[in-house]
């Protein structure tokens, strides 16, 4: 967001949805979305005539009507959807629950669109619906996945993963790698990073003194050395430089039973080390109200915790649970 933005002027700008890729449920979720009203105006980024299909599918042509928009403008809350698109129209007869690259590439596109406009201060936050990594990567966009590109786009060089649901935050020190590759990818700067963006997501989350929970790499947090060594050499010493710049870091706290003290409350944050440590337990209380927040942009974006689901794309089974929790969120983060 631009510097020069209040935080009031902010508040005042609509809220931003991208479509994510069409071939899945994306468009039926924000169908849905739209038509139970929204707290807060709001625009899509995304294809109209996808928007208007999802509309039929679902029985919700005669409550909503699909209007495409040269900007973001004021949004709306109810009744209508408008979209913004300023890549090309993608096939009427585009198949639902197929790796499509047109599909892929148009999701790329829709982010792109919408990143740019959050940067330039036209929307408030950015909420996300789900892409197909296969589609992308056959659509010509090579990345892992959304916070990658959002990175890239708002030149962003520290930054995290976090999920989130009412009971559960957690951060990732590192994303997407295969798990061989993890213990490499950890160092004293890596933990350090990970632990001060932990902090300004409480922060954003409304907790003036976050409290954050370090999860070991190893067994039992390394068991002393017994089961390696990376606790002793990088996490230990990045708790001790973060608590002496005033953060409220812990650790490094066994894998297998941070997440449940942080969901009794003694933690506010837990600060995982890889994908899978960290996305389980979060996951595990349920994928409807589960959200992903990219920490550390210059705006806020948060996201659904699913994928897009091509196995029922096109049926009307869409709930929209997920995409509504990321909503929310957003908007508490910019309150």
């Amino acid at each position: 967001m631009q510097a020069t933005l209040s935080d009031t002027g902010r508040r005042t700008l609509p809220l931003a949805f991208t479509m994510g890729d069409a071939a899945g449920i994306g468009p039926e979720l924000i169908a849905r979305l739209f038509a139970q009203g929204l707290p807060h105006p709001a625009v899509v980024y995304g294809d109209a005539g996808m928007l208007r299909r999802a509309c039929q599918l679902l029985g919700l042509d005669q409550q909503l009507r699909v209007r495409a928009l040269d900007a973001p403008g004021t949004g709306s809350t109810s009744g209508v959807i408008g979209v913004l698109n300023r890549w090309q129209a993608l096939p009427a007869d585009l198949p639902f629950g197929h790796e499509n690259a047109l599909a892929g590439r148009g999701a790329y596109e829709y982010l792109c669109q919408a990143i740019d406009d959050a940067q330039a201060g036209r929307v408030r936050a950015l909420v996300t619906a789900p892409l197909h990594k296969g589609a992308l990567h056959a659509g010509g966009a090579h990345y892992p996945g959304h916070t990658e590109i959002l990175a890239e786009r708002t030149h962003t060089r520290d930054y995290a993963m976090m999920l989130a649901n009412d009971e559960l935050r957690v951060l990732l020190v590192t994303i997407h790698m295969a798990l061989a590759e993890v213990p490499a990818a950890i160092d004293q700067a890596a933990e350090l990073r990970a632990i001060r963006l932990a902090h300004l997501a409480g922060r954003q989350c409304g907790i003036a003194a976050p409290r954050v929970a370090v999860a070991g790499l190893n067994p039992h947090a390394g068991e002393g050395g017994a089961f390696g060594d990376e606790e002793a050499r990088c996490i230990r010493p990045a708790i001790d430089q973060a608590r002496a710049q005033g953060i409220d870091a812990s650790g490094p706290w066994p894998g297998d039973t941070v997440f449940m003290r942080a969901r009794q409350g003694e933690f506010d944050i837990v600060v995982a080390q890889y994908h899978d440590q960290g996305l389980i337990p979060v996951k595990y209380l349920g994928l409807d109200e589960g959200v992903n927040v990219t920490v550390g942009l210059p705006f806020v974006r948060t996201s659904v915790d699913h994928g897009t689901a091509f196995d029922i794309a096109g049926k009307g089974m869409a709930d929209p649970a997920s995409l509504r929790a990321a909503m929310r969120m957003a908007l508490r983060m910019t309150a």
